[in-house]
């Protein structure tokens, strides 16, 4: 436990370091909750949807958790190529607690993130109804930042170029964003459409923050939470299998 506990506070610092990077990874949630939330609205409000801002921020706030975990997959290529990598596997700590460690610290530090989205999106006009619901918003954002850190963690495993990483994010991730129910309605799609988003890890999450923040729960929080929680365990052993068979 100690070992899981310095490494996880390795990545806090890490990130702590790196101002510009906070800063950064901010830009594309405020992108698109400003351009879509703003530029969408009054259509959205048209159409009978409602305030569009209230619907958007959950799947933004999200979006903010998701990049930032991904991404944390890319510095074990980091640490592989300049050799750290190396150092800590030769430590005497087991690989699955340096694994868990790596995870729980990246998984903070998205979640940490998620929370100044959560901000931005209070200012630009979202706000919570139901603040008893807050404590089953975070439980959420917990698992989103977890999964997707352990989702990067296996990825960065199995990679071992630098530049190799954000194409494969981005090959795999802006699809798992896209298409799940984060920027529209479930309801009124195309069967295929609505098949492929129940697929999605990611839907269950959103659906699970949108219901806690105000909304509905459109698939039930109890099924959100059974599908998301499960499919985290999964990807975490996943993540913690491919990080044991690096080989440096």
């Amino acid at each position: 436990m100690k070992a899981i506990y310095i490494l996880w506070l390795r990545q806090l610092k890490r990130f702590s370091r790196s101002p510009a990077r906070i800063i950064g990874s901010l830009g594309q949630p405020m992108l698109f909750l400003l351009a879509l939330g703003f530029g969408f609205g009054p259509t959205f409000a048209k159409a009978g949807g409602g305030n569009y801002i209230q619907f958007l921020a959950p799947g933004i706030i999200s979006m903010g958790i998701l990049f930032t975990a991904v991404f944390s997959g890319i510095e074990i290529i980091w640490d592989r190529q300049f050799g750290f990598l190396k150092e800590t596997l030769v430590a005497p700590v087991s690989r699955l607690q340096i694994s868990l460690g790596r995870t729980l610290g990246g998984a903070t530090v998205a979640l940490f993130q998620g929370a100044v989205v959560f901000v931005v999106c209070l200012i630009a006009g979202f706000r919570f109804e139901r603040p008893e619901f807050l404590p089953v918003a975070l439980a959420f954002m917990v698992l989103i930042s977890i999964f997707f850190t352990a989702f990067g963690t296996a990825i960065g495993s199995v990679l071992e170029d630098m530049q190799g990483f954000p194409l494969v994010m981005n090959f795999l991730v802006m699809p798992l964003f896209f298409f799940s129910n984060a920027l529209f309605p479930v309801a009124g799609l195309p069967k295929a459409l609505q098949f492929f988003i129940r697929l999605n890890p990611l839907t269950y999450g959103v659906d699970g923050l949108r219901g806690a923040l105000g909304r509905v729960f459109v698939f039930g929080v109890g099924t959100d939470f059974i599908a998301l929680g499960a499919l985290t365990l999964i990807l975490v052993g996943i993540g913690t299998y491919l990080f044991s068979k690096i080989q440096v």
